[in-house]
């Protein structure tokens, strides 16, 4: 028996440290929705790795700054707390997708929409269809989100953005799009 013990070390000790299970990792993550339409979900790559280094360096927060990507209809979508969408144009989702997306929205996720021109429109028609009961409203500057972590009183700067949101208690859920 000790002999076993002992061999079963050994060859333990000889399996290359790739082979062992990754740690599971605390990082705040972030992936890009991908979605039918037209609309290129794939524009400006480097936006939510920026977005997440910044966190990082400026808010404390521990983030893995890495581009991924996710289909909206997917169940990947689910390990994600929150994603990224943006584009410009057309925005097309399948009974599925809706599903998906109002689960994973209704179960705490989160999903940040930057209209990056023209996708507006079809955003606004895609989340009826996924909350047709609630309706889009716009945050006015005195909202918390222009105040946490740091104040931005008159709004984003650098840009004539508004934020609007579906807001519903007591799920954790925020949409928003920048215009």
């Amino acid at each position: 028996m000790r002999n076993t013990v002992v061999l079963i070390l050994l060859i333990a000790l000889q399996t290359p440290m790739s082979a062992q299970p990754e740690k599971p990792s605390s990082a705040l993550r972030i992936a890009r929705l991908k979605y039918a339409g037209g609309g290129d979900w794939y524009n400006d790559p480097s936006a939510e790795v920026n977005v997440l280094r910044y966190v990082k360096q400026y808010a404390g927060v521990d983030t893995d700054p890495v581009y991924t990507a996710v289909e909206v209809g997917s169940e990947q979508l689910f390990s994600y707390p929150m994603v990224f969408m943006t584009g410009h144009g057309n925005i097309a989702l399948q009974d599925k997708d809706v599903r998906a997306l109002r689960t994973y929205l209704e179960q705490g996720g989160f999903l940040y929409a930057d209209d990056d021109y023209g996708m507006d429109k079809a955003f606004r028609r895609e989340m009826k269809k996924v909350f047709p009961e609630n309706e889009l409203v716009e945050l006015p500057f005195t909202h918390g989100i222009y105040r946490a972590p740091f104040p931005f009183p008159g709004g984003p700067p650098k840009t004539a953005s508004r934020i609007w949101a579906l807001l519903q208690q007591p799920s954790r859920r925020l949409l928003h799009i920048r215009e």
